[in-house]
Parts: C-alpha cells; sequence; structure tokens
C-alpha cells in the first residue's frame, strides 16, 4: 500500500512539473517543499477575459494549502455573441478544476455573470474545509465599455 501511494505521489509531482498553464514559479524558502505556482487560465467562451490563479504547492506533500488568489482582466475584446453561451444561473459554471489532495480536495474557477451590474466574477475555492473555513478569492471584470454591455438585459433572464 505504501509503495502505491508513494508511486502516485511521484506521479502527481512529474505531472505538476507539466503544467503548460504556468506561467511562475516562486520558491517560498531554502527549507520548504513549498512553492508558489501561478498559473493563467483563458476563459474558454469569453476570449477577451484573462485570469492569473496563485496558489501554494507542496511537493513531497499528500495535500496543498487550500489558499489561493486569483485576479482576471480584461485582456482583448468582449463581445455579444461570447456571452450567448455562458451559463446566467446564480451557481454560474466551473471553468477550470485543479486536484490539491489525494484525499478529494480540488481548487476551482467559477464563472458567474451578475446581470443587473453587467459584471463577470470569477471564483477560486477549494472543495475541502480547512480550518473550519472554505477557501476562496473572487475578481471582477465589468462589461462597461465593451461591446457585450447590455447586450443581455435583466428582464430577458
Amino acid at each position: 500500500m505504501l509503495k502505491k501511494i508513494l508511486g502516485v505521489t511521484l506521479f502527481a509531482i512529474i505531472l505538476s512539473g507539466c503544467d503548460n498553464n504556468e506561467v511562475g514559479d516562486v520558491s517560498l524558502g531554502l527549507f520548504t517543499t513549498k512553492n508558489l505556482k501561478i498559473d493563467i487560465l483563458k476563459d474558454p467562451d469569453i476570449s477577451g477575459v484573462t485570469c492569473h490563479v496563485a496558489s501554494v504547492e507542496a511537493n513531497l506533500s499528500f495535500s496543498d494549502p487550500s489558499d489561493s488568489s486569483i485576479a482576471c482582466r480584461q485582456t482583448g475584446e468582449i463581445t455579444p455573441e461570447m456571452l450567448t453561451n455562458i451559463d446566467t444561473s446564480k451557481s454560474g459554471e466551473v471553468l477550470f478544476k485543479k486536484s490539491k489532495s489525494i484525499f478529494f480536495k480540488s481548487m476551482r474557477i467559477r464563472r458567474i455573470f451578475d446581470i443587473k451590474t453587467q459584471t463577470l466574477m470569477y471564483i477560486s475555492y477549494t472543495t475541502k474545509e480547512t480550518s473550519g473555513s472554505f477557501k476562496h478569492s473572487l475578481s471582477t471584470v465589468p462589461l462597461w465599455g465593451t461591446k457585450a454591455f447590455n447586450a443581455i438585459k435583466p428582464e430577458q433572464k
């Protein structure tokens, strides 16, 4: 059983080094196996939005810390056509999922569209409670000034 766990851990470490979305890797110190990883995430439906997600990865550990932060910005054109395929419900939709533990903990990025304020919200969160809370971070991209502003009006919902 121990050999199997070590094999899975080694495989996960190898795969984490192959992440082609990684744009930054910062060591957290000489005497730690933890690194701060920065990944880029392009919204698959709204190509004019780019998010950067920072999270701690603990090499040689069965579980990564739950903390993460997210910053999303408009990096290109946002058109009304891009909004036609997105989930406009209050729970939105998961755009990205990354395992943070062999014990079923994952980090997810979810997009929610606030129709009333015409704002795209991106929330990064973990699916397992840590120290009495679920860790999360929020970033917003207002549609003001884009062609998509008011393409979907609150009364249309």
